[in-house]
């Protein structure tokens, strides 16, 4: 099980009990979210390194253009896994390890900070 699936459920559980109809999308959206935020970071960080490096890969409209698509594929992965036996499985292997459990609202600042450091990465650099 990796750490986006520990924390999959772990908001899944949280959003369970706040929403009741919707909690299956509402994880979708959030665990894609953290994904591509934390892509977005990474995306910066190695533009910028590379810039600095004085290399140019692709331009700037390409690398975002490339960055919606893999968002969209990142979002039918996850609604993909989350609908299927797939989730069915992690959660028998999530209640069989008694994983963390983590802070809902440490969960909800984690895409923000990750977007926030991309943002601040973009500026100062």
């Amino acid at each position: 099980m990796t750490l986006f699936d520990s924390i999959f459920f772990s908001f899944f559980n949280h959003s369970k009990k706040r929403f009741k109809k919707h909690f299956n999308s509402i994880s979708v959206i959030y665990i894609t979210i953290l994904e591509s935020s934390a892509l977005l970071l990474l995306g910066v960080f190695f533009s910028e390194f590379l810039a600095q490096m004085k290399v140019n890969t692709m331009s700037s409209t390409k690398a975002w253009t490339l960055f919606i698509i893999t968002t969209l594929i990142l979002y039918f992965k996850n609604w993909m896994q989350s609908s299927g036996k797939k989730r069915l499985v992690l959660k028998a292997k999530m209640n069989k390890n008694k994983s963390q459990d983590y802070n809902f609202w440490v969960l909800c600042l984690l895409p923000i900070a990750c977007i926030f450091l991309s943002v601040l990465l973009l500026k100062v650099l």
